[in-house]
């Protein structure tokens, strides 16, 4: 049996700040109306997104994502703290949703912000992590078993719980480093968008100019 690559192909993950609301915005919304319902539990229209994304808590929680060549956020996840979390229990529980655009799925995307959400709630201090979703979201309830969650059903909603294990050196340079590679990652995405769009600008000008002196020496 071949091991499946994608196992061992690296993924930048990248945190979000409110820079990124707008992205955050545009991914969510591309979703269609079943994805929503899954993401959300509910038929989300574009206000109860936009609600949604106006009303995101960048220093309380904590967002990544992943995105494409094209600076496409193609998959993200947002890990929720308590809002007021005064109780030992409260400040020890995150809960993990995620988003994945239909074009991007089948790469384990998933599953690897799920292992990165993982990290950074342990390295907070985290002891579990939290996943409330419909009982027919299959894919989001296979991440978290395979996890090793424990499931609990309750008709048509389902809640995953898996106990996170303390925070080590190991975890932390793991997650630093992973933050900083993504974050290069992006910078060179982005400088080789720029090169792109300057190269296709230089040849549009060279085709008008040409055109120009074609005319003029008929």
């Amino acid at each position: 049996m071949k091991p499946d690559s994608a196992l061992f192909q690296w993924v930048p993950i990248r945190s979000l700040s409110p820079r990124h609301r707008e992205r955050v915005a545009a991914h969510l919304l591309g979703l269609a109306a079943r994805d929503r319902y899954l993401r959300f539990g509910y038929a989300a229209t574009d206000e109860h997104v936009r609600r949604y994304v106006d009303g995101l808590d960048f220093e309380r929680d904590e967002l990544f994502g992943i995105f494409n060549r094209s600076l496409l956020l193609i998959a993200m996840a947002h890990i929720a703290y308590a809002p007021d979390a005064r109780t030992p229990e409260a400040r020890a529980t995150a809960e993990f949703g995620v988003s994945v655009l239909p074009r991007a799925r089948g790469r384990g995307y998933g599953a690897r912000l799920f292992d990165r959400a993982m990290l950074h709630a342990r390295n907070r201090g985290c002891t579990r992590m939290m996943i409330h979703a419909l009982s027919e979201n299959g894919p989001m309830l296979k991440i978290a078993t395979r996890a090793g969650a424990t499931v609990e059903r309750d008709g048509p909603e389902s809640a995953a719980w898996l106990k996170l294990p303390p925070d080590d050196l190991l975890s932390r340079v793991d997650e630093l480093v992973g933050q900083h590679a993504a974050e290069l990652d992006f910078r060179l995405k982005a400088h080789a968008r720029r090169m792109n769009q300057w190269v296709s600008l230089v040849r549009e000008v060279g085709d008008h100019i040409g055109e120009k002196s074609r005319i003029s020496s008929e």
